[in-house]
């Protein structure tokens, strides 16, 4: 998928000074979280990258105001210009600044916090300080995501988060402590009897039963994508 330059339906986002590059974690984050919950009318975009999801959601929620905060700088200029260059950027906003910062200082309160964090706690780094940046959680630990998400939220937000399974289920203990709760699940899987990869969530302040689902991207026997990950990325992809 990594190329300098990916086209979507409906905008396109330009990715040459980022470390990290449009992929599946974030396409499917931005298309399955509920922009309806609480008829949300402010967004945040945690660790926004190339903008991708800000302007998803922008796209998805027409009447929201969708703002977005990103520390390391070429990927907040790429991100700025991706927003301009949109269809929405009357509705968007990006901050220059990391997001301990921004939970501090910041009077909004938010409908809806998005985020596609890093998370390779343990593994090792590579020589790229942006794409360790990018992937590990060394400058935004999980930790401060939920803390910063907890005092940010509007009483019935949510924050959806995109994670590998192992450390999906430790995020979702973490929230609990803190006071936010699992009640929505995407179990992601390459197959059908193939291990989750990946786990999306939505935990809001309000307990409640949890809505849990599973996503095949690839049919088994076809060779092909299957019909529910066509229908839930079809307003994105060109190729559906």
């Amino acid at each position: 998928m990594p190329s300098d330059f990916f086209q979507f339906k409906q905008f396109a986002i330009r990715q040459n000074y980022c470390s990290m590059k449009v992929g599946t974690d974030g396409v499917l984050l931005g298309a399955w979280v509920n922009v309806n919950a609480g008829r949300a009318q402010r967004m945040l975009d945690v660790g926004c990258g190339t903008g991708l999801i800000a302007i998803m959601l922008a796209q998805r929620a027409p009447l929201a105001q969708v703002d977005a905060v990103e520390v390391e700088e070429m990927a907040y200029r790429q991100a700025t210009q991706n927003a301009i260059d949109s269809g929405w950027k009357s509705r968007l906003q990006l901050f220059h600044c990391d997001f301990n910062t921004l939970a501090q200082r910041s009077p909004t309160r938010y409908d809806l916090i998005v985020s596609n964090p890093p998370y390779f706690k343990r593994s090792l780094l590579s020589p790229n300080e942006k794409r360790n940046a990018a992937r590990h959680a060394n400058e935004l630990t999980h930790e401060n995501l939920i803390s910063g998400s907890a005092r940010l939220l509007a009483e019935h937000g949510r924050l959806a988060v995109a994670l590998p399974y192992v450390e999906g289920n430790v995020f979702i203990a973490l929230a609990a402590n803190a006071g936010l709760y699992c009640v929505r699940k995407l179990n992601v899987s390459t197959k059908r009897g193939k291990p989750v990869k990946r786990l999306l969530m939505e935990l809001s302040q309000e307990k409640m039963k949890l809505d849990e689902q599973s996503l095949y991207i690839e049919d088994n026997h076809l060779n092909s994508y299957t019909d529910e990950y066509k229908a839930l990325t079809k307003d994105f992809y060109l190729k559906f």
